[in-house]
């Protein structure tokens, strides 16, 4: 009974915590202009929390450096379980412009594991919430 509860309350009310590694920013911003009132992800209980003791999701955008890497991890680990990723845009899914940069990393999934990718060069607010909806849909089924 109790975990049904849990599981329903984080399908309901997914909080995520927004990391970017360091890139252009053009992803911050649209992950951001997806929490505004224009496309309100709120309306699926979706909030914004500064701490990664508070969060299920851990939204991520930018390239992954070795400089930014532990950081990552540090972070990533002090997220309670289940714990999900949700990797938004070229940098963050592929390395993006700086893939062949000698001190990337080709991808979050070699630092963390990544659950859904938003692919885009900035991706839409749109695409971003397409991506949470199917966290949600993989999280229901789990």
């Amino acid at each position: 009974m109790a975990l049904g509860l849990v599981k329903w309350a984080r399908i309901k009310s997914p909080w995520i915590l927004h990391f970017n590694t360091g890139a252009c920013n053009a992803c911050d911003i649209e992950v951001l202009a997806a929490l505004t009132p224009r496309f309100d992800v709120e309306r699926f209980g979706i909030l914004l929390k500064g701490s990664p003791r508070h969060a299920d999701v851990m939204v991520v955008t930018g390239s992954v450096t070795r400089q930014i890497r532990d950081r990552l991890v540090r972070v990533y680990e002090q997220m309670p379980e289940p714990k999900f990723v949700l990797a938004v845009g070229n940098c963050a899914a592929t390395g993006g412009v700086f893939q062949q940069c000698y001190n990337v990393y080709e991808g979050i999934d070699k630092v963390i594991p990544v659950d859904v990718y938003v692919p885009g060069c900035p991706p839409r607010p749109e695409a971003i919430i397409y991506g949470v909806v199917k966290l949600l849909e993989k999280l229901a089924k789990s």
